[in-house]
């Protein structure tokens, strides 16, 4: 409707007999992901039904399969994509040691995982088959939705960090080290905003606040989650001589792997916190479920990940100093060898101190042992940190357990209360064709702000236009009114978007109907408004 961003206006069939009809809808969300249910209506005399949820069948099981596993391969591949870039650019390997090919694939895989989102999003948000996802009409559409417009960033954001990545080194020649970084960091934000402003930080409450938080959400976790997965291809890449991976490696990663976990733990507390609304939601709702399974992920991580520390932190053993050949000592007094005088302790050569190591001195490698030690650990951690962000991409295609809840308030009236006040009025004006029948609903029916629709049917029972209609509010136990509804012709209806009603109790409404110049009547009836 116009000005209203949470409401759809769609035109009645012609020829709708009396009875109550059921209308189920599917619309896509705020924060891009469909919903559905029903809601009734009534025509004339209410008939015994109920608006049902829609099944889960009709979404297209192939199309929603399709999407979701597109989904999780993105997520996934943007943290090694990211990860693998932090781990290099803080960590500093041997360049005989850059993990090229976990980058090389998650690049390629986020981008034809953001392909493959931008063809599905029009079948999934229709909820039909594949088969229309390279359908012009549907590409266009899509383009033109904010999920859409997202995708098409993120892909010439992959882009453009291929063409700075693949650029001739004479070209980044001069170029210093810190424009190099910042520009990385400012691309690597730009990639994560494409996920954060299309997901459920976009919708809610605090809203700038949530996309913040998501995106360093997401940093954190490619820094940490994807660095791990670069350091384990380092590591399988000197397995065979451990000694070519410089000391500084390993134990550096310990630091952006810490700041990484305390800034997942704050984010991820404030998006429970936005998400949930309640702590029954924890166990009531699948949001609240698949959340308390993620902490339980991480602990397992972090454990895993103390595990690894150990071997890091464990100091190498230093090498065996070369102890230099001693001098022979010159021959004094007290040494001059002689027949008289037998050799004594006085004539022993000194002890030579062995020479110890200092600050220069480089530290030993690990030993192949340990090495080995720390790729399976570092593989642990690995595995563990999938199966974390597995239930994090989960979550984000889950409605949050706040906004179902607040979904389940608004659509359920209160006990004893109608959902909306039908009244029906028929008219006569005494002239040949002059009457009908006005349906009038007054939504929500109770004190306050309320939406005046009214639908004029003719002798017919088709629906009539006519050039006037009015409609007024009298509470007469108050002497209360007329209050004039200011009803407007929407073209086909009549309607008032807001109508304040300022108490309950038995109110008369007249309906005053004009069907030419000269031709026109009232008709009174009895609503009751409740608190």
């Amino acid at each position: 409707m116009p000005g209203r961003s949470d409401a759809v206006r769609v035109p009645l069939p012609a020829g709708l007999r009396d009875g109550t009809y059921t209308v189920a809808w599917r619309v896509v969300s705020a924060d891009s992901h469909p919903v559905s249910g029903a809601l009734t209506f009534s025509v004339g005399r209410r008939t015994a039904t109920t608006a049902a949820v829609l099944p889960r069948r009709t979404e297209d099981p192939v199309t929603t399969a399709l999407h979701t596993i597109a989904r999780h391969l993105a997520r996934l591949a943007l943290a090694v994509l990211l990860g693998t870039a932090a781990f290099v650019a803080y960590c500093r390997p041997p360049v005989t040691a850059h993990p090229r090919a976990p980058a090389r694939a998650a690049w390629w895989t986020v981008l034809a995982a953001t392909l493959a989102l931008f063809l599905l999003r029009a079948p999934y948000e229709e909820g039909t088959s594949p088969a229309r996802a390279l359908a012009l009409s549907c590409l266009a559409r899509t383009a033109t939705t904010r999920p859409g417009e997202l995708l098409l960033a993120r892909a010439a954001l992959l882009l453009l960090a291929a063409a700075c990545a693949l650029a001739p080194p004479a070209r980044w020649r001069g170029v210093p080290r810190r424009t190099v970084l910042a520009g990385g960091t400012a691309l690597s934000v730009a990639l994560c905003l494409t996920w954060a402003a299309a997901e459920h930080a976009s919708a809610g409450p605090q809203v700038p606040l949530a996309v913040v938080s998501t995106t360093l959400h997401l940093l954190a976790a490619a820094a940490w989650l994807g660095g791990l997965t670069a350091l384990l291809a380092t590591l399988r890449r000197v397995r065979a001589d451990p000694a070519a991976l410089p000391p500084h490696v390993v134990p550096r990663f310990s630091t952006p792997a810490l700041a990484s976990v305390t800034v997942l733990v704050v984010t991820g507390t404030y998006q429970s916190w936005r998400g949930l609304g309640s702590w029954q939601a924890l166990t009531g709702t699948p949001y609240g479920r698949l959340l308390l399974a993620k902490p339980a992920a991480v602990t397992l991580l972090l454990t895993a990940a103390s595990h690894s520390r150990r071997w890091t932190s464990r100091p190498a053993a230093p090498p065996r100093a070369r102890v230099p050949k001693p001098a022979p000592l010159p021959a004094g007094p007290a040494c001059s060898p002689g027949p008289a005088a037998p050799p004594g302790p006085a004539c022993a050569p000194a002890p030579h101190a062995p020479v110890q190591p200092g600050p220069d001195t480089p530290v030993a490698p690990p030993a192949p042992a340990a090495h080995r030690h720390l790729r399976r650990s570092v593989l642990a951690e690995v595995a563990v940190g999938m199966v974390v962000l597995v239930l994090t991409t989960l979550l984000t295609s889950t409605p949050p357990a706040r906004a179902a809840a607040e979904a389940a308030r608004s659509a359920a009236p209160a006990a004893g209360v109608p959902a909306a006040s039908v009244t029906t009025v028929p008219f006569d004006v005494g002239t040949p064709g002059g009457h009908g029948r006005v349906q009038i609903t007054l939504e929500p029916g109770r004190v306050g702000a309320n939406s005046v629709q009214a639908v004029v049917y003719g002798p017919d029972g088709g629906l009539s236009s006519v050039p006037e209609l009015r409609v007024a509010l009298v509470l007469p136990a108050r002497r209360i009114g007329p209050l004039d509804t200011g009803v407007t012709d929407r073209g086909g209806y009549w309607a008032a978007d807001s109508f304040a009603l300022p108490m309950a109790g038995t109110w008369t409404m007249k309906v005053t109907v004009r069907v030419s110049e000269v031709d026109q009547v009232t008709v009174s009836r009895s609503v009751r408004v409740t608190r």
